[in-house]
């Protein structure tokens, strides 16, 4: 495999592979012993900012070390891969907190299936405020709204005010 396929191939697998670091990271940290940050999030925001911002800072720093180490230190493969966890943090940011939490005004509305079911997804991992219960982890894929729903339902979580 030539050099530019095999940093295209590497790039894509980091940028594809991050969703599921994203989704167990939320899972297990931010739901979990880093709740305390994340709980931020689940709440109505007062300011600009939130404790759960400090993720994005925490997040980086694997790419940034992998980007200097694939400029300085003689391994340019993981130039690649650390640009592909820095382009999943630009997707996530334009995805989250753009279009989903509109900390950015625009005008764009999701009207595609794909963006309808993905921020309706992450409105029902919304509906639950506590470190337990929520539903869909994901940020740029998601089960069907209606299984969210389900298992909203099951947990004994209202979820009439969130309709499609």
């Amino acid at each position: 495999m030539d050099d530019t396929l095999r940093h295209v191939a590497l790039f894509l697998i980091a940028l594809i592979g991050m969703e599921a670091v994203a989704w167990a990271t939320h899972r297990w940290v931010m739901h979990g012993f880093l709740w305390v940050l994340h709980k931020s999030h689940h709440r109505p925001r007062t300011g600009r900012f939130e404790w759960n911002d400090l993720f994005a800072v925490i997040f980086s720093l694997p790419s940034i070390v992998l980007i200097w180490f694939g400029v300085h230190g003689g391994q340019p493969d993981l130039l690649w891969v650390g640009l592909g966890i820095a382009g999943y943090g630009v997707v996530y940011f334009v995805f989250h907190d753009v279009i989903v939490h509109r900390r950015v005004k625009h005008p764009y509305r999701g009207k595609s299936a794909y963006m309808k079911r993905i921020i309706q997804a992450h409105r029902l991992h919304h509906a639950v405020h506590t470190k337990h219960g929520a539903v869909s982890f994901g940020f740029l894929w998601a089960p069907p709204v209606r299984i969210l729903k389900d298992q909203l339902r099951a947990r004994g979580t209202t979820v009439g005010s969130l309709a499609d």
